[in-house]
């Protein structure tokens, strides 16, 4: 009778919890009305208008406009570190290993023709990176196909002195073609989602391999009206083509900036958000970039009202995509030690009308990353099957979508998610064995092409995702113990519907021939981690009685496992 009562006071304390905690919800109406899309979309307008990567003008340019940004909020210079205030940043500067890059004017004509090929101006992508400049009025040459670019295809064909054009991408051609004395290359390659021969004019951005200053040649990346322009007058015989590029390749350094709000009882504690700055669209990745500013500026100015008060450090990270946030991580053992969770913000304004794509939280892997079906579906970007091994239970998967649900039931906005994929900034946080998830859109028509500017970009889009993105952080950065309860309430209800859902698939895969057992392993996986994710949630609460949340933890355990012996059992 006595464990009886207790476990009937303990569901009444997380029903009570889950009914009564409001401060999760107190977040939404302070970040929609603090948060200003039009200031974000006017640091994508800035940002996106320059061809970035690491180092360059365009890169070093859009961080100090972030910057600027920082300091009007109240941010200040640190002097001896983050502990010099609430509100601190630093741009972190290195001098790079190799050179950086950026294109300045290119253009190419096809034989006699009386209007270019192609010119950068309206194919800012058309140059690929670490290209070297040609001759001031350009080069002038027959052009060989060679099919795929393999070894054969090389063999088959004269090369020397002339321009390479292939059916791959510049950097597949280029070595080869280096080593047998081409001037240059040309390559067209576009993946069947940008749906090329219909936006005939979209390039993606490509890069050749950089060898040095004396013996940099150039590539050409095509659009899908290029190449077929150019195929076209192969098959009628000999083909001369005019390639006029002009690029600069210099000695840099890479800068990265990282602004602070600093905790006040935890504050080597942390929730780190990252937005890479290179790469030249304005979705990818300038909407990261001023979605970011904007959630650091809003932070800035609830803390000088004092309408938040953040528990743990709030740290906002700006600079070159994967290599600075796993510098971030690795340069400082004991700061990594109190990373608790980290947020990418990649490509996360997108008017989705107009790309085709839809708001999506890639999960850190689950078993859904094992067992993909359902609703689960990998995009294209695609997604190796992962091994059980491979499994990184952690409540922040649900957390972070349940965030993202709460604005979506305010205003419609359509939220999904996907099974780990990997390539973006929340992948060094995982290798670390820190929680790390990714906000982003995809599949995008528009996806690395020099049609992805401004004009695809949604400043809503941008204001759901800021809003969304801080409330998670609000929320873990200053959790009570009442904060705490609804939580462990709220993963509870996920992963009983979870299993339920598996459960549903489950008896339709046996009704179809799948061995039972194999069906029930993957119910036994899911409620395992489930088990594993709410056991970490003991991390959540900055005070409290830590008591009574583990006891919490406890029962919701049990809880799941009892619905998989249950669910099982029917199977």
């Amino acid at each position: 009778m006595k464990q009886f009562l207790t476990a009937i006071i303990l569901w009444m304390t997380l029903t009570a919890s889950a009914q009564v905690d409001k401060t999760v919800d107190a977040y939404y109406p302070l970040l929609r009305n603090g948060f200003q899309q039009d200031n974000a979309f006017q640091t994508v307008r800035f940002v996106e208008k320059y061809w970035r990567i690491a180092g360059n003008t365009g890169f070093n340019e859009s961080i100090h406009y972030v910057e600027k940004i920082l300091q009007k909020a109240g941010f200040v210079l640190e002097n001896k570190g983050e502990a010099d205030g609430p509100l601190t940043y630093r741009i972190e500067k290195r001098k790079m290993k190799g050179p950086t890059w950026e294109a300045v004017d290119a253009s190419v004509w096809l034989g006699n023709e009386t209007q270019p090929l192609l010119t950068m101006s309206s194919n800012r992508n058309m140059v690929a990176i670490h290209s070297a400049s040609t001759p001031a009025n350009g080069e002038t040459a027959e052009l060989v196909f060679v099919g795929k670019g393999s070894v054969s295809d090389f063999e088959k064909q004269d090369v020397k002195g002339k321009i390479v054009l292939g059916e791959t991408a510049t950097g597949a051609l280029y070595n080869r073609a280096m080593q047998r004395g081409a001037l240059g290359v040309m390559g067209y390659s576009m993946p069947a989602y940008t749906e090329p021969q219909k936006y005939i004019h979209s390039i993606q951005f490509q890069g050749i391999p950089y060898t040095d200053s004396l013996h940099q040649k150039w590539g050409i990346a095509l659009s899908y009206d290029a190449y077929a322009r150019l195929k076209a007058a192969l098959a009628k015989g000999t083909v001369l083509v005019r390639v006029k590029v002009q690029t600069r390749i210099y000695p840099s350094t890479e800068l990265t900036l990282v602004a602070n709000v600093r905790g006040e009882t935890l504050p080597d504690e942390r929730f780190v958000f990252s937005a890479h700055v290179q790469e030249p669209g304005a979705n990818d990745n300038a909407t990261g970039v001023g979605t970011l500013a904007e959630m650091a500026r809003v932070t800035a100015a609830l803390v000088k009202q004092k309408q938040i008060h953040p528990q743990r450090t709030l740290t906002f990270l700006w600079g070159d995509e994967i290599v600075s946030t796993r510098r971030y991580i690795a340069d400082d053992p004991i700061r990594a030690k109190g990373i608790k969770w980290g947020l990418s913000l990649d490509m996360v304004g997108e008017d989705v009308s107009k790309t085709t794509g839809s708001f999506l939280i890639e999960k850190m892997p689950d078993p859904s990353a094992i067992w993909t079906r359902g609703k689960d579906k990998h995009t294209e970007w695609g997604g190796s099957k992962l091994s059980e091994s491979d499994m990184f239970p952690h409540y922040f998967n649900d957390f972070l979508l349940n965030r993202c649900k709460q604005q979506s039931r305010f205003n419609g906005w359509v939220v999904n998610t996907n099974p780990f994929e990997g390539g973006s900034d929340h992948t060094p946080f995982l290798q670390a064995k820190i929680p790390g998830l990714l906000m982003w859109h995809f599949t995008d028509v528009f996806y690395h092409t020099d049609a992805d500017r401004l004009d695809k970009v949604s400043p809503a889009e941008m204001k759901n995702v800021g809003v969304s993105g801080l409330a998670a952080a609000y929320t873990l950065c200053s959790a009570t113990e009442s904060t705490t309860l609804s939580l462990i309430a709220e993963l509870e209800k996920n992963a009983l519907e979870r299993l339920q859902t598996e459960w549903l698939l489950s008896k339709t895969a046996i009704q179809q021939g799948t061995a039972p057992d194999s069906e029930k392993h993957i119910l036994q996986v899911w409620s395992d981690w489930y088990q594993k994710a709410v056991a970490k949630m003991n991390e959540i609460a900055t005070s409290g009685d830590m008591g009574k949340i583990q006891q919490a933890i406890g029962h919701t355990a049990n809880t799941i496992r009892q619905k998989e012996r249950e669910l099982v059992s029917k199977l």
